[in-house]
């Protein structure tokens, strides 16, 4: 045989076995089996469940997954969610025939949740089923109960209008999932039931790294980079591995749960879509399952990111940016930095403080809101001050708290201002009337 014909022979193998391979993923991608379990004979719009445990427990399940933050207090969608790839909006999942989920089985159900296959298609990894996809069939039973009983709302919303071609296409999920889908329930692993209600929660329902993991170009979780923070939108969900510098290392148990629960661990204060989650969500938790997230959490190996180097805040500077702070953050933050605990962050010996920059120049131009809660029924508010300071005196402000009472952290420059300014489309600095 000529060394022409083996080469040929050769490739056609190898293609033949990279077919193969492709194929066996797809199936595993694209396999529904699992929802076999579930009812395909009764409409949701159909179906009333009159099992109060299972309603109440899937009550339960809904706030575990976060449901209200996306689909709003009346399920009934239109939540706007910028991504890279355009804007999409959350689906209608009220029991409306016409406009809702209310035509779908049980069985459809299932795999719209856990397989990401929907009324209109496949759908997009905003909607988390990549995490849902671990969903026990009890809890997912449990969420068919409650749903049954939310009232149908009248309310079209075109969910992926705003993406831009052609990840407006749907049928493109199809090769998003091949290659980053994992379609497979929660395997228990040798570790206490603690642990792994911890980690089915925060892998699960919480679908906690599609916020807190960075994602690659095409909107993949980057491999290795679990739960070591990620851009979210205009706003950075942070490290929460258990390193000591850039994670949550130095958090104790209780401190995990009582920011989990309240909103805040006497010193930070949640806000922008952690509030959100909170609100709707992370409140609701029982203690046993808080508990079981913090034991999750902290067993985590620390990320080993890099820390950010610090700078030197001349004198000149430090000054400026105290009388700034002065005038425009003491009245709620403390002349100390010493905030209102539970309500109000402080900024004195806050190692949360000193990491990613980013939210805190988002508070300074949009202004944000901590979540409200049972625990602590004063949501405080910070007002926006794009108005009234241009971007390098954001910036000072930002140095000198980042690098006062026990702080040490990088310099936040004019140029990151102005950038997050346009992304965020803050106001300009008001112009005096000199400046006309």
């Amino acid at each position: 045989m000529s060394m022409k014909k083996k080469v040929t022979y050769t490739l056609a193998a190898l293609a033949v076995l990279a077919g193969i391979g492709v194929s066996a993923r797809l199936w595993s991608v694209l396999d529904t089996s699992r929802s076999d379990v579930a009812d395909n004979s009764v409409r949701l719009a159909d179906f009333h469940s009159t099992d109060a445990d299972a309603i109440r427990r899937g009550e339960y399940v809904m706030r575990l997954a976060d449901c209200a933050a996306c689909h709003n207090a009346n399920f009934a969608g239109g939540y706007r969610i910028d991504t890279p790839f355009g804007a999409l909006e959350t689906s209608n999942v009220t029991p409306d025939r016409q406009t809702g989920i209310g035509n779908m089985t049980e069985r459809d159900f299932f795999n719209a949740v856990r397989q990401g296959k929907g009324d209109h298609g496949f759908l997009y990894p905003a909607m988390p089923y990549t995490s849902y996809t671990q969903l026990t069939d009890n809890d997912m039973h449990d969420l068919w109960a409650f749903f049954s009983t939310v009232t149908p709302v009248a309310h079209e919303v075109n969910e992926n209008a705003g993406m831009n071609f052609p990840y407006n296409i749907r049928l493109a999920m199809m090769g998003w999932n091949l290659l980053f889908f994992k379609n497979e329930g929660y395997s228990p692993q040798q570790q206490s039931q603690a642990w792994n209600r911890g980690k089915y929660i925060v892998d699960g329902p919480a679908h906690c790294s599609v916020c807190h993991t960075a994602r690659n170009p095409l909107g993949g979780e980057v491999s290795g980079g679990y739960l070591h923070g990620g851009d979210l939108g205009t706003w950075y969900a942070p490290d929460i591995s258990s390193d000591k510098e850039s994670g949550i290392g130095r958090w104790s148990e209780q401190n995990i749960i009582d920011y989990l629960h309240t909103g805040s661990d006497e010193k930070s204060v949640a806000a922008g879509p952690m509030a959100e989650a909170v609100e709707h969500s992370t409140q609701y938790f029982t203690q046993d399952d808080l508990q079981s997230i913090a034991v999750y959490l902290r067993s985590l190996p620390a990320s080993g990111s890099p820390k950010e180097r610090p700078f030197h805040l001349a004198d000149a500077a430090r000054k400026q940016g105290e009388l700034a702070y002065e005038v425009n953050c003491s009245a709620c933050h403390g002349l100390q930095g010493e905030g209102i605990k539970n309500m109000i962050p402080a900024f004195a010996d806050n190692d949360s403080m000193q990491k990613n920059p980013r939210n805190m120049i988002h508070a300074m131009l949009k202004g944000t809101r901590a979540p409200h809660t049972d625990s602590l029924q004063t949501a405080a508010g910070m007002p926006s001050f794009a108005w009234k300071m241009d971007d390098g005196q954001i910036a000072d402000i930002l140095n000198y708290v980042r690098n006062s009472w026990g702080n040490q952290a990088s310099e936040v420059t004019a140029d990151q201002v102005a950038s997050m300014r346009k992304a965020t489309d803050a106001a300009e600095k008001l112009k005096t009337p000199a400046q006309h």
